[in-house]
Order: C-alpha cells, then structure tokens, then sequence
C-alpha cells in the first residue's frame, strides 16, 4: 500500500500552500484566512518516483472553543490515525505558540515518524527567528517557505526516506467510477457521504457551505472500486459573498470536469428550485451522467400518488434531464441508499458503451425508414452515415449533405432512437451533423 503522509497544524500555518505544491495542481483552497481547509484533502503524490498518498488537514486548535473548530480537531485526529508519515507545519511569523508545543508533545506519544517544519521561512531574517523552534528540544527542524518552494525539496528528500515501495493495485482489474456529490448547500451531501461509508468521512455541520474543499474517498462495495467527491455546495452567484465561497464554487466544477457519475441531491421538501435545474444544467453541459436523488424523503408526508406526482412533477422542470434515474432516499436513516450503486453501474455501463460503425449504420437506415426527413431533404440522401467519436458522454457524429436543413425535432427523435436501439437510456448523447465532403479523384 502507498505511504500516508498528513499534514498537520494550527490553522494557516500554510499546509494547503505545501499540499498544492507537492501535488503540483490547485487542489486545496489557499487563502489568507484561518480554517479555509476544514475536512481531510487527499492526492496521490510522487517524490523521485515513489508514490505516496497526501492528506492536507484543516487546522488543529488543541482546546476548541467552537463546534466548527472541534469538528476540524477531530477530523485532524482521524489523519493522524490514518497516517504513516506525518509534517508538523508551524508558522515563523507568529512564532512558537502553546498551542504548537501541545501539538508537538501529542505527536510524539503517537511513535510515528514526524517531521517538524517551520513555514514562511522567506530569507536570513526568518531563518534567525526560526531558532526559537528549538525550544521543543528536537533532533531536528526543518525551515521551508511552502509559497516560493524554498526548503521544500530537501525535506522531501528527507520523507523519501521513509517512503514504502507503491505495491497497490485494483486486483479486480476495474477501474474506480468516480462520483461526484453535488447540490445547493446544506441539502445533505456530506450527510450521505457519511452513510454509505459507514463513519464520520467528512464534516457534518447544519451551516450551509460546511464542506468547501472537493474530498476524495476511495472505497469499494461488492468488490468494485469507487471515488467518491464531496463537493462544496454550489450558490446563486448573488448570494455569494465571501472571497472563500466563491473557490467552493469552482472545486464543485472540478469535480464535475474529472467525475464519471454525478449524485445531484435534490430536498425533497423543498422541491426543485430554480437552484437546482442550474446545478442539473452545468452537469449536462459536461456530459456528466446524473442520477437525482430527491433526499429526505423520510420528511415528506406520502400517500398512493406521492411518488408518481413528485417524478412528474420533476420531470416537468427538469425537461433536459429526462433521461436522469430518480431515487427517493433519506441520508439520515439510509433508506434506498444501497440501491444506489447498482443505478451507479448501470449509467456508467450506459455513459461508457461504444458502438461500432456497421451497428450504427444499419439502425440509422431503420431510423430513415421507419420516419424519413421531410420530402424537400430527400433529394440528395441527407444522412449518409454515423460513427461514435467519444464516451462520456456518447457523442455520435452524422455525414449528411447539409447540415443546416436538419431540423431540431428531427435531431430529437434520433436521439431518442439511439436510446431505444443501443440501450442509452440514463446517459447524456451528444450528437453533431458534418457536411459530407464530396470524394476526390485521386490524380
């Protein structure tokens, strides 16, 4: 298994800097403003070719005085417990604290390897005011500055040491589905993530934006590998007001840019709000598969025609997203929340099939057939063939005379004949029309 390192520390001391610098993307949130990480932040790193599993923590107040706060210490815990490897950050700025020095002496009951590093350590004058750390009676520190890099390779090449060879492998061979967890705020992601996982993953707090970074889990069920993404609420862009919020916003993108699978969490008692059918589209315009998960449902006082009414009514909202399963389920009690992988696999099979030429071709004639273009197409055999060009979503490209005298409505109907013919049913399809280029006479 690859080796866990945690990243450990007050809140901005500058773990999420040295995260994104190791990982070399902009993963983690990096503000100038305390407790911007706040659940664990996984990636899979690299040093000198050794591969090891990253986790950025949000920032640990020995003696929390908030909720929040307590929440962020034992989610810290919970890295430290998983870890193998652990960097101690503390700032040179605002010097050794109290709170590091306790830090420091629970690290050392743990009898784990732990790097201690002092951060923002930007030339000669920082490097002086680093001698302070060593009141901690160390063997030794390291000085770095995570923002421009300084330091950083020389205390890798010191965890390199300590680094196990990457023997981790999918024994079944199956690549992980990706799915990514998204919705308006506080409409039950993290709540949902905790239940199919079975133990506190991610931060479960009734404060609307709670979960801000994108967190990663991999997991299996039944034998087959997934990644599960947390995804920071996404907002009216009106009601976003703080600088942070609006980084949430684009780690919820970058989930749907990199997932196969998207759980968009609808409240059941709130119906489906303007909110929600921009959240649906932004998962379509990426060609993401969407399964819509009405939660809460156990809140929702029911009779014979509840369901049917609330999937027609949907529907009715949701026109572009027709083709989307529905599940009702309930986070708190996890009800239905099983049933959830098995719709998983299906619209992965679906978003994933390819099909070959002669298949495609020989339906379209029974497509033309069955429902021939209006006369006035007719004339010169506007659809001259198709071939699938990319999964996730399925994109079909059609050779046709002119592409301009396709109408929407026809485009509509051979969608849905794609649906029928090849069992696409609970996939996005992508289909565009190209001029057929007449053949050159070769000279």
């Amino acid at each position: 298994m690859k080796t866990i390192v945690a990243l450990v520390g007050r809140p901005n001391v500058g773990k999420s800097t040295l995260f994104n610098r190791l990982y070399g993307k902009k993963q983690a949130i990096v503000i100038d403003e305390p407790g911007a990480t706040r659940d664990r932040n996984y990636a899979s790193c690299t040093w000198h070719g050794k591969a090891f599993t990253l986790i950025d923590t949000g920032g640990f107040e020995p003696a929390p005085a908030e909720k929040i706060l307590l929440q962020m210490k034992e989610q810290t815990l919970v890295a430290i417990e998983e870890a193998d490897l652990i960097i101690f950050l503390m700032d040179v700025q605002h010097g050794l604290t109290p709170a590091d020095e306790e830090i420091a002496q629970m690290l050392r009951s743990t009898g784990k390897q732990v790097f201690y590093v002092v951060n923002k350590v930007d030339g000669p004058r920082h490097e002086n005011m680093a001698y302070e750390f060593h009141r901690l009676g160390l063997p030794q520190i390291h000085t770095i500055s995570a923002q421009h890099g300084v330091g950083v390779s020389d205390l890798m090449d010191e965890v390199f040491l300590f680094l196990t060879e990457d023997e981790e492998q999918d024994e079944t061979g199956n690549e992980a589905i990706k799915i990514a967890v998204i919705g308006k705020p506080n409409v039950g992601k993290s709540s949902l993530i905790n239940k199919i996982l079975g133990y506190e993953r991610t931060i479960v707090n009734n404060i609307p934006g709670t979960t801000r970074d994108a967190i990663d889990t991999h997991f299996t069920f039944q034998g087959k590998p997934y990644v599960l993404m947390d995804t920071a609420g996404i907002r009216r862009k009106s009601r976003i007001s703080l600088v942070l919020e609006k980084f949430s916003v684009v780690q919820a993108m970058k989930a749907l840019d990199r997932c196969d699978v998207a759980l968009h969490l609808i409240d059941a008692q709130d119906g489906i709000t303007e909110q929600d059918a921009k959240i649906a589209g932004l998962a379509l315009e990426k060609g993401v598969a969407v399964i819509l998960l009405v939660n809460k449902w156990d809140l929702v006082e029911k009779d014979n025609n509840t369901v049917g009414e609330y999937v027609k009514s949907i529907k009715e909202q949701l026109k572009f997203l027709d083709f989307a399963p529905i599940i009702f389920v309930s986070a708190e009690t996890g009800q239905r929340i099983h049933r959830i992988f098995k719709v998983i696999d299906e619209v992965r099979s679906e978003s994933t099939k390819r099909i070959t030429t002669g298949e495609l071709n020989r339906a379209m004639s029974a497509f033309i057939k069955n429902n021939p273009p209006p006369q006035g197409l007719l004339k010169e055999a506007p659809l001259h063939y198709v071939t699938q060009v990319a999964v996730k979503p399925p994109t079909f490209i059609f050779f046709v005379s002119n592409p301009a005298n396709i109408h929407f409505s026809y485009e509509r109907y051979l969608v849905n004949r794609l649906r029928e013919a090849f069992s696409l049913r609970h996939t996005p399809i992508r289909i565009f029309f190209r001029k057929k280029q007449r053949d050159r006479k070769k000279s």
